[in-house]
């Protein structure tokens, strides 16, 4: 497969998919990102993952760089290019090039717009080889991690950190030893009372989109949640862990620092909204607006 990227308005060889020196997002991690999955040709969850890309470009300040439909124009036209149905498609828009000087650039300054595809596995049929192991990390991440920005280097290290120990994501927990998110998911417990729980949103966490379309999903399956925070203690005590993403889709964690959690197996609560959510992706969603499909207009 040839790789096609876009950058800045021209579709390009991956290997020459090239930004200026000075632009702001090398200087100064000065631009946000968005991870959309790609499955049979369609975009899961779009209109999620485009509004929270818009509101992380408005809380930095950074005009869009082309209105959303010409977006997905284009992210249709690099899919194509690319002859991917099941993948990932990343977004990176970053103030621009100028000048290296910490204040914002003059008004005026166009910004820049990266597109790339990454082909991925086909999505897993069940939870047989999908659960994984974590350990926790004290969380030394900014005070907006609700911005999807592309300063991610303290999320580098936790998942560093995981992959050194042998588990496959680090859950960060704050100062009060609360439990905040994972180095790139939302955390999801089911306590020792049988409560089902997430961490209400706010600065300390990404509005995940897959945690918003499973709760839209449980929502209307009639599934009980609380959105309240939880401690370390409650994590390792929880008779199950499970994270969601984009990539994650519901994924169980197993073990927590070498420890099992449960019985060491995915449970049955990780199991339905593994259903849930599988249902939501392959198409079988009540929710009319949970996947786009992309026609390019070389193929219309």
């Amino acid at each position: 497969m040839s790789r096609v990227a876009y950058v800045n308005g021209r579709y390009v060889p991956h290997a020459q998919a090239l930004v200026h020196v000075e632009d702001r997002g090398y200087q100064f991690a000065d631009g946000v990102y968005e991870v959309l999955y790609l499955h049979r040709g369609r975009l899961i969850d779009s209109d999620l993952h485009l509004d929270r890309l818009d509101r992380s470009l408005a809380e930095l300040r950074i005009p869009a760089p082309i209105g959303r439909a010409v977006l997905l124009a284009v992210v249709a036209e690099t899919v194509a290019r690319n002859r991917l149905a099941d993948g990932l498609v990343y977004l990176q828009v970053t103030r621009g090039v100028a000048r290296r000087e910490h204040a914002f650039p003059p008004p005026g300054t166009r910004p820049s717009l990266v597109i790339t595809l990454r082909r991925t596995p086909a999505f897993p049929a069940d939870l047989a080889g999908w659960t994984i192991a974590a350990i926790t990390r004290p969380d030394d991440r900014w005070a907006r991690c609700d911005i999807k920005s592309v300063s991610l280097l303290p999320n580098v290290l936790a998942k560093q950190a995981a992959r050194d120990a042998g588990a496959g994501e680090a859950i960060l927990f704050d100062r009060d030893g609360m439990v905040t998110e994972g180095a790139s998911t939302s955390v999801w417990i089911v306590d020792s009372a049988g409560n089902l729980l997430t961490r209400p949103l706010g600065g300390a966490i990404l509005p995940g989109c897959t945690r918003a379309a499973l709760i839209a999903e449980m929502a209307a399956a009639g599934i009980a949640f609380q959105e309240r925070a939880f401690s370390v203690r409650d994590l390792r005590l929880a008779r199950e862990v499970f994270v969601t993403s984009a990539t994650s889709f519901v994924k169980p964690v197993v073990a927590m620092d070498g420890q099992a959690i449960g019985d060491g197996t995915a449970g049955p609560v990780s199991a339905r909204l593994f259903g849930l959510i599988a249902r939501h992706i392959q198409g079988g969603s009540n929710r009319p607006d949970a996947a786009l499909t992309l026609r390019s207009s070389r193929h219309a």
